[in-house]
């Protein structure tokens, strides 16, 4: 896998580079952040076959592994606690749901100052149907000044039941990024 800046030049001239399938496991990009190496994840629960690990085990696209909260029903939250503030210019994250119709929200929320108060930044809202849309990935630009934490706030269905599911996250601290 080769990144942005890594491209080759063929015969014609032309620069090109070829882009990973869907879910396989690219190589790190330019600009992200580490987050098992540079965070603590803390999380309301966790289901022990879909564990917070899974976030971001590197796995992506569809029928990747994910995390998914421990209860039905339940409104889970996921906080990034970095070890240093970080920037972060970009998010990308993906959820599936082949089983299940449902209206999963998402919110993002961030704190410049330890934890102690947090400001949002994205509220998304998917739409999930066995027979139609079953994978959402989401490509957020976010532009953040240093922030301390990350949370994202997870309500599994609005109008019914269901579980609280995220197959990755992944957070960028530069322009370059990819969303494969």
């Amino acid at each position: 896998m080769q990144s942005n800046t890594d491209s080759l030049l063929s015969s014609s001239g032309v620069r090109k580079r070829l882009l990973p399938k869907e879910g396989e496991n690219p190589a790190a990009f330019a600009g992200e952040i580490d987050i098992a190496s540079q965070a603590v994840l803390a999380y309301t629960s966790d289901d022990p076959d879909h564990p917070i690990d899974n976030l971001i085990d590197g796995h992506y696209g569809r029928d990747s592994t994910f995390w998914a909260g421990a209860k039905p029903n339940t409104m889970e939250r996921i906080i990034v606690e970095f070890d240093q503030p970080q920037i972060v210019s970009w998010m990308i994250y993906e959820v599936e749901d082949c089983a299940c119709a449902r209206t999963q929200e998402v919110s993002v929320e961030v704190s410049s100052d330890g934890g102690r108060t947090y400001r949002q930044t994205l509220v998304q809202e998917y739409t999930f149907s066995p027979a139609g849309a079953t994978f959402q990935r989401e490509v957020q630009r976010l532009n953040l000044s240093p922030i301390s934490h990350l949370r994202l706030t997870i309500v599994p269905d609005k109008h019914g039941s269901g579980t609280a599911k995220l197959n990755s996250l992944r957070l960028f601290a530069s322009e370059s990024r990819s969303d494969t």
